[in-house]
């Protein structure tokens, strides 16, 4: 096996390596060799583990996600063939596409698990099998899972109770781009939208010091009259703002006036972003910023 590929597989945590405690809660505990033990009949490759990090998903920060990104960077520049990642499926979706912004053409593939280690229906061991085949099988960064395999350009996370977890926004051809500069240091806040909203939570986001704000919006990118006011402020203060949904598929249009809808956003200066949903639309503005290149915005969104 000398001179079978090498794979390197980066463990950070999530469900694939966690059990249940006595208290009925499960934390990550599993390491990566212990998880590659797992496998039954690995493929015929050489299986390196990294262990970087034991965290739930839900707990990266955008310098967590970068220091993900590093690592696979650094495991390529040491002669691994292609890159498998063990991650939590909370925040999969957001490391997938700082990923594929930051390593676009590099054999990298996700994959974590719905149900714990110790479960009856573990799906991680078939999951891990799925992505060390679909590593070998081509280059840029997807997602295997629940027998799909899925880039990382629109990928949501579509159920919580299934062993079939992920689904695109929609299914396009993401556009060429790479922005390689780091994210660990920009603040960009998710604010939430529901009817009636005020703008008070734009508003704080300011105040705390964001960099650039999305909104998870209603329906095909609407808010209020108080949030299209609040979106105003937020770019004469030289803030950008990106409209998303938290509606889980289906491309967005900024049709919608009234006062609040996504027509008068976009007329208040916010970016619309037809595809990407709120997380995967704040980690590309944070990259945008990184990079110093916001003003590609739209037509990446886009």
């Amino acid at each position: 096996m000398t001179d079978a590929p090498l794979i390197a597989v980066i463990a950070t945590g999530g469900t694939i390596a966690s059990q249940r405690n006595p208290d009925g809660s499960s934390t990550p505990s599993l390491d990566g060799q212990a998880l590659l033990a797992r496998l039954d009949g690995p493929p015929p490759v050489r299986l390196r583990p990294v262990d970087l990090m034991a965290r739930d998903s839900a707990t990266l920060t955008l310098a967590d996600m970068q220091a993900i990104s590093d690592a696979a960077g650094a495991e390529l520049a040491r002669g691994a063939a292609g890159i498998v990642i063990l991650h939590g499926t909370d925040a999969m979706e957001e490391t997938a596409l700082l990923l594929a912004l930051q390593h676009s053409d590099a054999p990298v593939v996700l994959t974590g698990a719905q149900f714990t280690d110790d479960h009856p229906q573990a799906d991680g061991p078939a999951n891990m099998a799925a992505a060390v085949r679909a590593v070998l099988g081509g280059k840029g960064v997807r997602v295997a899972f629940g027998g799909r395999l899925l880039p990382a350009w629109g990928l949501v996370k579509s159920a919580t109770d299934s062993a079939d977890a992920f689904r695109l926004a929609v299914d396009m051809a993401p556009p060429p781009v790479t922005l390689t500069a780091p994210v660990g240091g920009v603040r960009v806040d998710t604010v939430a939208i529901h009817p009636g909203a005020e703008g008070t939570h734009v508003d704080a986001s300011l105040a705390a010091g964001a960099q650039g704000i999305v909104l998870a919006a209603l329906g095909s990118g609407n808010a209020t009259p108080a949030v299209v006011a609040a979106v105003a402020r937020a770019r004469a203060a030289g803030v950008p703002v990106v409209v998303s949904s938290r509606v889980l598929t289906g491309r967005l249009a900024a049709s919608y006036g009234g006062g609040g809808g996504g027509h008068d956003l976009a007329g208040a200066g916010a970016i619309l972003s037809p595809v990407l949903r709120p997380g995967q639309a704040r980690v590309l503005l944070a990259a945008l910023i990184a990079a110093g290149q916001v003003d590609r915005a739209a037509a990446l969104f886009g």
